[in-house]
């Protein structure tokens, strides 16, 4: 991903929640003179209680339907590209109080590239699942609680494919209008927040662009 230099992450703390606020992720592989594949799967934080303070060296863990193939090549080609999105939303010149104008999209990305390692083994397969719940379920205002189900947990897992990501890479872009007027700016995220895009405003709130200079 190329990031414009208006747009860099403000924060690796931002980088953080970003991943953690959003667990689901496409993960990109390629095998040898093949065309790339992506499948959108969970990747979370190994705990959902522990969130580190950067990305950099991080490790992810996640897991895959077995009869998916794509993990069959991970020995083979293990760099990969783990591709994090958060809300995004359209821009409309409408908002803007000038013309001409242009419109455009704002949004916020987190790609990391790095190592994947297979941990196939049913232990290891259940504790992802499991943490992949409760990382999922943290984000709901009353988590459910997974105790009776574990044993259902434990007779399906032998169905997916668990595995690690040794992170190597960080690039994150996060176009929140940093190159707006701040009137303009303002109107910008009110206009996104009323429609349909509240985690999109938040972003905008969060971010001052003066902090970027």
């Amino acid at each position: 991903m190329h990031v414009y230099g208006p747009y860099v992450a403000p924060s690796p703390a931002m980088e953080v929640d970003l991943v953690r606020r959003n667990p689901f992720a496409v993960v990109v592989s390629a095998e040898p003179g093949r065309a790339p594949v992506g499948t959108h799967v969970p990747v979370i934080f190994p705990r959902h209680d522990s969130v580190p303070d950067t990305l950099a060296e991080v490790t992810m863990i996640g897991h895959m339907a077995r009869k998916n193939p794509q993990w069959q090549y991970f020995a083979e080609e293990p760099e990969i590209l783990l591709v994090f999105s958060g809300q995004h939303g359209y821009v409309s010149p409408s908002t803007y109080g000038y013309e001409p104008a242009v419109p455009t999209l704002n949004y916020a990305a987190v790609h990391l590239t790095g190592r994947v390692e297979l941990t196939d083994n049913a232990d290891q397969s259940l504790h992802v699942v499991e943490e992949t719940v409760r990382t999922l379920e943290a984000l709901r205002e009353s988590p459910w609680d997974m105790t009776s189900s574990r044993e259902k947990f434990a007779s399906l897992v032998h169905l997916v494919v668990s595995f690690k990501v040794h992170v190597t890479g960080v690039r994150a872009m996060f176009k929140l209008s940093q190159d707006m007027a701040p009137e303009v700016r303002d109107r910008v995220r009110a206009d996104l927040g009323s429609g349909g895009c509240p985690h999109l405003a938040e972003l905008m709130a969060a971010v001052d662009p003066r902090d970027l200079d």
